[in-house]
């Protein structure tokens, strides 16, 4: 018999903790992604090859926007952001984004800006060759804004997503995948929040073929708040994957994180995995996670996987919860003793599910938008 004696990088060998992974700038320090690492397993990999690879291609997306006053765009390079405090890329294509981006675009609002209006900016695909982008975004403060991320048209995109929230800063960020069928969308969201700030982050995931979005949060002083929403509305051979990862790292911080989805059709896929990391440093704080996925027809899959990981029990609470399943008939059974027809009283109930994250964005004509891909969806399920 002959021994076959595997080296060190053939072997993966999962880390303890959530706070253990690499984090650097540098690609070369994140091996090629096989899909047998812990962070890819659910992830189709191989339709993802041409952003996991360190090249570029020169291929942009449109960035259109209209600024209010107290919000400025520039383009900075990569030291200039890195000043400003921004996370370390934690996965292979995050670090592709930032080094193969051609230039950050820096957005900035101003130390007690009060904008009123939401900012909306359009980032237009309009090719099939790999786009990288790295995007920055600071917060004075004292501030308060709402931006929203309007992802349309066909692309394969790979995105980095640097955001500081600045001491008692308010900040809504809103990112929308309303893609083209055949695009594909890697994309790292890392928050700083700072002393005593209120961060909302809202990802909406309608389009696209692929969709992998991972939203980081961690806190630059206590007393900051963090509130992660998400709404995804997965197709036949549509694969929607969210992460989340609560990094508690001071006292007296709390953070919510709600995700909700629905599925429908042959292969249709989702993925949410919700990590919270309690240091022992983190005395005091409050954190709570819920992902609730409703499938639709046969042949749909989803993947919930809540971690929830403590160093320290001086804390207020901790929990999370997770569920799957199909329509609640006692709902339908309501609606329908009333006279509402079946194929109206799923739609909803569908309606009902959604409506809870929809409403957290408060901005109309998003929320529109957003009511009407939903109808679109239900009606080709629900004739």
């Amino acid at each position: 018999m002959t021994d076959t004696v595997q080296s060190a990088a053939e072997v993966q060998v999962p880390v303890a903790s959530r706070s253990e992974r690499t984090r650097s700038f540098d690609v070369a320090d994140f091996p090629q992604v096989t899909g047998r690492e812990e962070e890819w397993r659910f992830t189709p990999v191989r339709r993802l090859a041409p952003l996991l690879e360190d090249a570029g291609t020169g291929a942009e997306l449109r960035f259109t926007e209209e600024l209010p006053a107290g919000v400025s765009v520039e383009t900075i390079d990569l030291d200039t952001a890195r000043a400003q405090g921004i996370m370390e890329p934690e996965d292979r294509p995050a670090a592709i984004a930032a080094a193969r981006s051609g230039g950050i675009r820096h957005y900035a609002v101003e130390a007690g800006a009060e904008v009123p209006e939401a900012v909306v900016v359009h980032a237009d695909g309009a090719g099939t060759d790999p786009v990288h982008g790295h995007i920055l975004l600071t917060v004075g403060d004292n501030a308060r804004a709402t931006i929203v991320v309007e992802h349309e048209g066909a692309a394969q995109y790979s995105e980095l997503v640097s955001i500081v929230v600045g001491a008692g800063a308010q900040l809504t960020f809103v990112s929308l995948q309303l893609w083209e069928d055949g695009s594909a969308h890697l994309g790292q969201h890392d928050a700083i929040v700072g002393k005593d700030a209120q961060y909302k982050h809202i990802a909406i995931s309608l389009g696209g073929d692929i969709v992998r979005l991972n939203s980081n949060v961690r806190y630059d002083g206590p007393g900051g708040e963090a509130q992660l929403l998400g709404l995804y509305f997965a197709d036949a051979g549509q694969h929607l994957e969210h992460r989340t990862y609560i990094d508690h790292n001071t006292p007296q911080a709390v953070s919510d994180v709600m995700y909700k989805g629905a599925l429908q059709g042959t292969d249709a896929r989702s993925v949410w995995i919700g990590d919270v990391l309690i240091r022992p440093e983190a005395i005091g704080i409050n954190t709570y996670e819920l992902n609730r996925n409703l499938v639709l027809t046969e042949g749909a899959r989803a993947d919930s996987v809540p971690n929830l990981e403590i160093e320290t029990g001086d804390i207020e609470g901790a929990g999370h919860a997770s569920s799957t399943g199909r329509f609640d008939e006692e709902h339908l059974f309501y609606l329908m003793s009333r006279g509402i027809d079946e194929v109206e009283a799923r739609r909803l109930v569908v309606r009902g599910f959604f409506h809870e994250v929809i409403g957290q964005i408060r901005v109309p004509a998003i929320e529109e938008v957003l009511s009407a891909r939903i109808e679109d969806e239900l009606s080709r399920s629900m004739m």
